[in-house]
């Protein structure tokens, strides 16, 4: 596909800005930040996981037994794949392939929705095999310990469920890129938008990786 006229053009910064590189470099370093704040969450609940992980070994990896090992692993790699074509649209936008971009951030959005919809999934099966000791509900453990296997599953529910959250928020800024993306514009700006969704895409990704090998693998 040509390129349009548009993506030529050079732009101009927003009033606050010397150049398009400082202003690329402050959208940066305000993604960065927040991202830490949301190291900080997660990495505080790893902490406390990781603190009865070793208090209570034998019980949390005979409870992570119970966890569908093999939807986990498809929704890693599903995941994984999601932050390839991530990868692919700021590529697109920035060499200004408006088609391949669109196309690219519908593949992310589909396999994001899909994962979202195997958690789903796999909620519902714990929650039949009442698993699920939130919100009040009945909590019926066929192993030994059972108070100490419901700490292992407050913590799964916990760390699914943010990211489950943190997700949905991705999926919602991508739509919006998508819009942007079908008007053009202006589509330097729109590559530091997507640059930019692609940082907290990347950060979903990671933390994901974090939570299957904590709470799917480590079983004995």
């Amino acid at each position: 596909m040509t390129t349009t006229p548009s993506t030529t053009s050079k732009a101009a910064p927003d009033e606050q800005f010397d150049d398009l590189t400082q202003q690329r470099q402050a959208d940066l370093m305000g993604m960065w930040i927040f991202l830490a704040t949301e190291l900080m969450l997660f990495g505080g609940i790893f902490t406390a996981f990781t603190v009865y992980r070793f208090a209570y070994p034998e019980v949390f990896a005979e409870a992570a037994t119970h966890l569908d090992l093999k939807l986990g692993t498809f929704n890693t790699a599903l995941l994984v794949t999601s932050s390839l074509f991530m990868a692919l649209a700021e590529r697109a936008v920035n060499v200004g392939q408006r088609r391949k971009t669109l196309a690219f951030l519908f593949v992310t959005i589909g396999i994001g929705v899909v994962f979202l919809g195997i958690k789903g999934y796999e909620w519902h099966h714990e929650y039949t095999e009442k698993l699920m000791p939130i919100l009040g509900l009945a909590f019926e453990y066929p192993g030994a310990h059972p108070d100490r296997a419901e700490m292992f599953f407050n913590f799964y529910y916990v760390l699914t469920g943010l990211h489950a959250v943190h997700m949905s928020l991705g999926l919602v800024t991508l739509s919006v890129m998508v819009v942007f993306t079908w008007r053009w514009r202006d589509p330097s700006r729109l590559g530091r938008q997507i640059q930019i969704n692609g940082l907290y895409w990347a950060f979903v990704d990671v933390v994901w990786v974090f939570i299957f090998t904590t709470q799917y693998l480590l079983r004995a």
